[in-house]
């Protein structure tokens, strides 16, 4: 949703975690297994709530995401022009596309111009803006041909204010004590009515029409909008009577780590916490040790988070990733979201380093011309796709590596027969490297520092502690 939403969620979603963090020592030697009440712990999954009971889409464990902004994709802004984009976006190695809402728009109450996304006047049509149904079924038979998998986004919440339920069935929306249909409570969401979630007829609709776009239109799953705002009841039943049609991936707009969304109801949620501390680190509040006792996060077995650093909400309303990170540091951080446990997204634009905030409700098309991040994003599409270390769900778990520079973040992925160890200067001044790892030797998968990508060949090295690092350089170094 808007802006307020994220704020909300970003502060009240928010729990604590285990153990604080502190900076690490250099006398200390075990970094697999040492784990002390002052350190981030290896990233975990839990089972101590239930064992996930979800049928599992076995393609999510690869899933790289790509969010796609049809209104603001093209000139045109139609699913016919989009099309025309799938070959560039296959061959960067992206395989995800989740499509913002493509429904139709309510008019009453309407924000600017063309409306919210997220004010739904049909659940089972399409917005005309950007074609027909014939038109987006086809994008999605091209993009399922071509090895893509397409995810809608739902929006359970509430609905426009001339859907209609409104004059049909009064009795699905939440209402004053004088009878009067209402908005979301807290929110500055009057262009849309609160559904209420206590009346059975009314869940089955929704379901039924979540459904319809499984049967009609073969998509693959849903990424569910203001998830934690709808009954955990809700989505574990939709969850049930979807598998039913189809093995789906389910992501939700939902950051907290109750877990309890994770369990039966969606594979995914939003990685908020570890956002916000890199926020913080590009501001100067936090530092890479404040990092990894975010990203330390406990999650139902099976279940992963989606890493970003770009979105429709962040990029329309707080501004651009260049105004948000600074120009220096987008590399470095893209790098990060790939190497981090969990599914990477990438926002419709990002590729290009865009330096617009995209308006919501009004035509504001996407500027694409250099397509400046397009070759590190396909090195990091390349590598995260090229081992099983790297799985979104079954890829091996994030352990760190102790040092005392608190503005250096080292992590290792191992499994059997790989280690991945990424080295990432996460501040704007060069750094030394302090650890007692001795040395971390192996290929070097990818390399950089600074706002330019320059492609390289693999080269091996090695790296001791009294290493220089650049501002904002990283490093993903593979050893057998």
């Amino acid at each position: 949703m808007k802006k307020t939403l994220k704020n909300i969620c970003s502060l009240s979603l928010a729990v604590s975690m285990l153990a604080g963090l502190t900076a690490c020592t250099s006398n200390e030697n075990d970094l697999k297994t040492t784990t002390t009440p002052t350190e981030a712990p290896a990233e975990t999954t839990t089972t101590s709530q239930a064992e996930s009971s979800r049928q599992v889409a076995e393609w999510s464990d690869t899933a790289i995401i790509y969010e796609v902004n049809v209104r603001q994709y093209s000139n045109e802004g139609t699913f016919a022009a989009f099309e025309g984009e799938l070959e560039r976006l296959k061959e960067m190695g992206v395989n995800t596309l989740w499509f913002m809402p493509i429904y139709s728009i309510s008019e009453e109450n309407r924000k600017g111009t063309l409306g919210s996304y997220y004010a739904i006047q049909d659940y089972k049509s399409v917005n005309s803006e950007f074609g027909t149904m014939e038109d987006f079924t086809a994008l999605v038979d091209k993009a399922h041909d071509m090895g893509f998998k397409v995810i809608l986004d739902w929006v359970a919440n509430h609905t426009g204010w001339d859907h209609t339920w409104i004059t049909e069935h009064p009795e699905y929306y939440m209402k004053d004590e004088e009878g009067n249909i209402i908005s979301p409570i807290g929110q500055d969401w009057d262009d849309v009515a609160q559904l209420d979630f206590n009346n059975t007829e009314m869940k089955a609709a929704m379901i039924d029409a979540m459904k319809y776009w499984i049967t009609e239109a073969d998509i693959d799953g849903f990424r569910c909008d203001y998830a934690q705002g709808v009954p955990v009841e809700f989505w574990n039943e939709a969850r049930e009577e979807l598998n039913k049609l189809k093995d789906i991936y389910m992501l939700a707009e939902e950051g907290s780590q109750s877990n309890s969304y994770l369990i039966s109801a969606f594979d995914s949620n939003y990685a908020f916490q570890t956002y916000d501390s890199l926020l913080g680190i590009a501001k100067g509040s936090e530092d890479a040790k404040d990092l990894e006792y975010k990203i330390s996060a406990k999650l139902p077995e099976g279940s992963f988070v989606m890493n970003f650093i770009e979105n429709h909400d962040k990029n329309s309303y707080d501004g651009s990733l260049e105004e948000r990170f600074g120009a220096n540091a987008i590399p470095a951080l893209t790098a990060l979201i790939f190497t981090l446990k969990g599914a990477p997204l990438i926002y419709s634009g990002q590729e290009e380093g865009i330096t617009q905030t995209l308006a919501f409700f009004d035509k504001d098309p996407i500027r694409f011309e250099n397509y400046t991040y397009a070759p590190l994003i396909t090195k990091l599409c390349e590598i995260k796709l090229s081992d099983p270390v790297f799985n979104n769900r079954t890829g091996a778990p994030v352990e760190y590596i102790k040092c005392s520079n608190k503005n250096i973040l080292m992590f290792k992925r191992a499994n059997e027969e790989t280690q991945i160890t990424v080295i990432i200067n996460m501040s704007d001044e060069k750094q030394t490297l302090e650890f007692d790892e001795g040395t971390i030797s192996g290929d070097i998968l990818i390399n950089g520092y600074g706002a330019e990508y320059i492609p390289e060949d693999v080269t091996s090295t090695d790296i001791t502690s009294g290493h220089v690092l650049e501002p904002w350089e990283y490093y993903v170094i593979k050893s057998n």
